[in-house]
């Protein structure tokens, strides 16, 4: 049997990058897909190529209405949530004395306090059903400093604290919460001119891609890590090793 057939799952930021190669292989291991974004247009037209039982719900990850909107639109659609991937993110490379109170808030808002906002969402859910998965994406820049990543780098290491704080929580409630680490990634995150220069400091010698981060996904996402929980999975090509 495929490893997610039937299981519910609720991907932010899924029409792109690392969530779009998720809802791909999720959707191959029989997987039910909510894939929730900003772009109506681009959103429909990745859930028709997924294809199956695969949705789009334009949502902002920030909003608490909209985060209901998602569940409720999850459940009377589905009836059940199994799965929650909280990928939504967003990033910038500037020097901290340049960024604005503004443009902090946006980064701590998205790349953080949306994960914390989906998770009691799906918590709740979770008690009641007596199940559940939540897996958060952070980032090896959530374990390590950077310069010029200082919202970056506190937001994903909230995170990984968040998915600790959570996976105790609520592990005798067989809800497990487990954070993916990637490391430089080949998405439209990175811009082109700084991918070689990625590339040269990663011990591996390259970039790694959505796929292999959607497979890692997929092992969070699956009875295979079934005994993993409030921990990470650093996919970085070894940089963090360093």
């Amino acid at each position: 049997m495929s490893k997610l057939q039937d299981k519910v799952v609720i991907i932010t930021g899924g029409i792109s990058g690392i969530g779009k190669a998720s809802a791909e292989l999720f959707k191959q291991e029989g997987a039910k897909l909510v894939l929730v974004d900003l772009d109506e247009t681009k959103g429909q037209a990745v859930a028709k190529e997924i294809g199956g039982d695969t949705i789009f719900v334009q949502a902002d990850v920030t909003s608490e209405a909209d985060a209901k909107k998602v569940f409720d639109t999850t459940t009377e659609k589905f009836g059940r949530l199994d799965i929650l991937f909280n990928n939504a993110g967003v990033g910038a490379t500037k020097p901290t004395h340049e960024v604005s109170y503004e443009e902090y808030r946006k980064t701590v808002n998205v790349d953080l306090d949306a994960v914390f906002l989906f998770s009691k969402f799906a918590i709740d859910l979770f008690r009641e059903q007596g199940n559940g998965n939540i897996i958060n994406t952070a980032s090896m820049y959530g374990l390590i400093g950077a310069a010029g990543s200082a919202a970056y780098n506190a937001a994903k290491g909230g995170v990984i604290n968040l998915t600790r704080s959570l996976g105790i929580e609520y592990a005798a409630e067989n809800i497990r919460v487990n954070a993916l680490c990637p490391g430089f990634i080949d998405t439209p995150i990175i811009p082109a001119e700084m991918k070689q220069s990625l590339s040269d400091i990663t011990p591996i010698g390259r970039l790694g891609t959505s796929e292999e981060m959607a497979k890692a996904a997929l092992f969070l996402a699956s009875d295979d890590s079934s005994f993993m929980t409030a921990n990470t999975l650093t996919v970085d090509g070894g940089f963090t090793a360093q």
